[in-house]
């Protein structure tokens, strides 16, 4: 069996997870590399993972012989430049979202990868491999809610996690770009068209340190797009009961709904607190089998020779419009694109 070898670089919650997938769960996928600044997680993919070769300078990671692949799970600050840099190294590259920060920087690295038409250059938006949102998007091309004109779609995480986002916001962008990007592309990806106005609005409710950084922990964006449809996207770091993520999408002949409840599994319980289920804790718990699905279509696109359907451009348009979010929320007044 062919096996690409394979080298990854970050390796803080998420990253460990993609390790973990690259090495024990993709079976023509062989992790020979990994890269990072941070002695436990070297340690992490030594002796969890088995890596074979360590490296703490990432342009040194990329020299090494053999290797064909990169998966960039770095601070979202050094997408840009860890993607570059893996494309003019001759390696296929996969980079969690976003593809960059400000709309220049994903410009700038979709002009790179177009100097390297054989690369394979993917950027992990995880919910369209999840089997619900495929199974929904293949509704919706059969015709079976008509015509779709309105998409009202959510990114919530646990209360538990906002005290370390209050010290990720610095490099990530801010709320609109770590979690609404996801909204925003499956808002393109269900209505078929391009934001054209919007409008956002929101807040630091319950943590104020969001808003001395310049963030909020709670948010809400009306859209209006190109063909006429609309969408209404929101997000929240405060929720008590778990991650929430869900999505409705909206059609002449009927509604989908994506993630409601956000349950566990099917298990009801019947207790002194009333009828209720339990809810899924974090986003890995939601999207485990996608983010799988996700790494395994990459390396397949290798072996393969072809081209993912998810393209970089994709991912621009929800950074150009996760900062139209950005720009609307910090002046109040209403955006174009």
């Amino acid at each position: 069996m062919k096996k690409i070898n394979l080298g990854i670089v970050g390796l803080g919650r998420l990253g460990k997870e993609y390790g973990k997938n690259l090495a024990f769960k993709i079976p023509q996928a062989q992790l020979i590399a990994a890269c990072s600044i941070v002695p436990a997680e070297l340690n992490f993919a030594k002796e969890t993972l088995q890596v074979p070769h360590l490296f703490t300078d990432y342009d040194e990671m990329l020299a090494l012989p053999g290797l064909e692949a990169i998966f960039v799970v770095s601070s979202t600050d050094m997408h840009p430049a860890h993607i570059t840099k893996a494309l003019q190294h001759g390696l296929h590259v996969f980079s969690e979202k976003p593809l960059g920060v400000s709309i220049a920087e994903c410009e700038q690295v979709e002009a790179v990868a177009a100097q390297y038409p054989e690369q394979i250059a993917m950027v992990g938006f995880v919910r369209r491999y999840d089997p619900s949102y495929r199974y929904a998007k293949d509704k919706v091309e059969a015709g079976a809610i008509g015509k779709p004109y309105l998409v009202r779609s959510q990114t919530v995480d646990k209360d538990t996690i906002a005290d370390w986002q209050i010290q990720y916001v610095t490099k990530s962008g801010g709320i609109f770009h770590d979690f609404n990007v996801h909204d925003i592309d499956l808002a393109r990806w269900f209505l078929g068209s391009e934001i054209k106005q919007l409008w956002s609005i929101g807040g630091a409710f319950k943590y104020p340190a969001f808003s001395e950084a310049g963030d909020a922990d709670n948010v809400m964006t009306t859209c209006t797009f190109e063909n006429g449809s609309m969408a209404v996207i929101n997000a929240s770091r405060t929720a008590m009961h778990g991650h929430d993520t869900y999505t409705e999408v909206v059609g002449t002949l009927g509604t989908l709904r994506i993630g409601r409840p956000a349950a566990i599994n099917r298990v009801e319980i019947y207790d002194q607190h009333g009828v209720r289920q339990e809810c899924v804790e974090t986003f890995w718990d939601r999207f485990e089998e996608a983010f799988l699905l996700m790494t395994q279509d990459f390396v397949d696109c290798i072996l393969a020779g072809r081209k993912p359907d998810l393209q970089l451009s994709d991912a621009t348009a929800a950074t150009r419009a996760a900062t139209a979010f950005t720009d609307s929320f910090q002046t109040g007044t209403l955006i174009s694109l």
